[in-house]
């Protein structure tokens, strides 16, 4: 009976009392934390700063085209439409986009742009625009000409046609600042510009609206400007293609489709191809490259592209 007595005393003495249940496991996870939560709290810190900086964006671990790496081969010379072919490796992201700000610009000429009544031109590109207003991207012929322009302008948020004659035909542009998107304008020669030039953006067809002005006639012209002289556009650009004809709703899609890196597509009608790849040069073989005033070339510029 002492025994028995005895044991259960030690087994009192030797068990924890409900007040105490627990505390080990407790201490022991704020000891952990304690010691490991700062490396955690680092560890997450620099996740964060690789993801900002785009080091998990598979488009920068995508293979990257270098300058030059794919053109129009034309082997009859410049101008003419036969024996047409791609050369090198295309279809790649760019290595760099033009980076564009005030004071730079890009001036060239297309001698085989059309111009006559009645007929078409077609430009296309890849536009980081970064919100600011009064900012020319492409434009044709000099100021005091009806040459077409695509504005930005200061009195309003739409972006569109516009022929030096205080209008504006287009888009609201508020959708379109800070991101990638794909522009394509289908212009129409010495008539209203209404329900004749079309403005696609990322492939598809856009209602337009007069935002300013009236009604013009609008006109190419062979000088064109990429960003302009006075009216300097402020972004990123990539990949211009020039037509001189009117490019299908099912090739505009295709364009787009085929992303920032993406080639011509109807070569026929391809009077210039600036890439902006690093430099000016025409990849079109018509060797109607561009003369670069203070545009910059940089390989920061996936944040805000996303693959079609």
């Amino acid at each position: 009976m002492i025994f028995i007595q005895e044991a259960i005393y030690k087994n009192k003495r030797s068990s924890p009392s409900l007040s105490s249940k627990g505390r080990p496991k407790a201490q022991s996870a704020m000891e952990y934390l304690m010691t490991y939560g700062w490396a955690i709290l680092i560890i997450a810190i620099v996740l964060g700063v690789l993801y900002y900086l785009g080091v998990f964006n598979a488009t920068n671990l995508a293979p990257h085209a270098q300058p030059s790496s794919c053109q129009v081969y034309r082997p009859n010379g410049p101008g003419s439409p036969q024996f047409l072919s791609l050369q090198g490796t295309c279809g790649l992201l760019p290595t760099y986009v033009g980076a564009f700000g005030s004071g730079s610009d890009i001036y060239g000429s297309v001698p085989t742009l059309q111009t006559a009544t009645g007929t078409y031109d077609t430009v296309s590109f890849w536009m980081y625009w970064a919100g600011s207003s009064g900012e020319v991207v492409y434009g044709e012929g000099g100021s005091t000409e009806d040459g077409y322009t695509l504005y930005f302008p200061s009195y309003n948020n739409c972006f569109g046609f516009n022929t030096n004659h205080g209008d504006l035909y287009g888009v609201n542009a508020l959708p379109l600042a800070n991101k990638w998107v794909f522009v394509t304008a289908v212009m129409y020669n010495g008539g209203s510009y209404v329900g004749n030039s079309l403005l696609y953006i990322n492939g598809v067809s856009q209602a337009l609206t007069q935002c300013s002005g009236t009604a013009e006639t609008g006109l190419s012209y062979t000088p064109y400007n990429i960003s302009y002289p006075g009216y300097y556009f402020n972004g990123k650009l990539s990949n211009l293609q020039v037509y001189n004809s009117s490019l299908s709703a099912n090739d505009i899609k295709a364009l787009y489709n085929e992303g920032i890196g993406g080639a011509p597509l109807d070569l026929e009608n391809l009077v210039a191809w600036i890439p902006l790849n690093g430099n000016s040069d025409d990849y079109s073989g018509n060797l109607n490259s561009g003369t670069a005033t203070s545009v910059a070339y940089t390989s920061s510029w996936t944040s805000g592209y996303s693959a079609p």
